[in-house]
């Protein structure tokens, strides 16, 4: 079992940063792969970002490329999302999530790849 709990959010002018920090907890953080996931009001949750095990690999959303920085600390077991240039689109809950995976470099970027769930933390974006 993994226990995944994300703080960072808040309300932030359009333009504006936030730096999302997600803490892991249970089992040897370098055996999962992890990803930023969010859902807005109404509609389905969607793929943000992913880092591998290592570290060493990245993938993100169209959305968000350019705009948002996903890393790693696994000294530290915790999970960032880095987002710069913030848009009222960007507005959603953000979720943090693990993918216990074998390879150190591949990341699935699919929402049932994912093993355990953090509870969200609450991104608002004005305008």
């Amino acid at each position: 079992q993994v226990q995944l709990v994300e703080s960072g959010g808040g309300l932030v002018q359009a333009g504006g940063s936030l730096r999302l920090s997600c803490a892991a907890s249970g089992r040897t953080f370098t055996n999962y792969a992890m990803g930023w996931f969010r859902q807005a009001p109404g509609k389905e949750r969607e793929f943000v970002a992913a880092i591998s095990r290592s570290g060493g690999s990245t993938e993100y959303a169209d959305s968000v490329k350019g705009r948002f920085t996903v890393s790693r600390d696994n000294a530290k077991n915790t999970v960032y999302l880095q987002m710069n240039s913030l848009k009222s689109e960007d507005t959603a809950v953000y979720y943090c999530a693990a993918d216990l995976i074998h390879s150190k470099e591949v990341i699935f970027t699919g929402s049932g790849s994912y093993d355990y769930w953090g509870r969200g933390t609450q991104v608002t974006v004005s305008s």
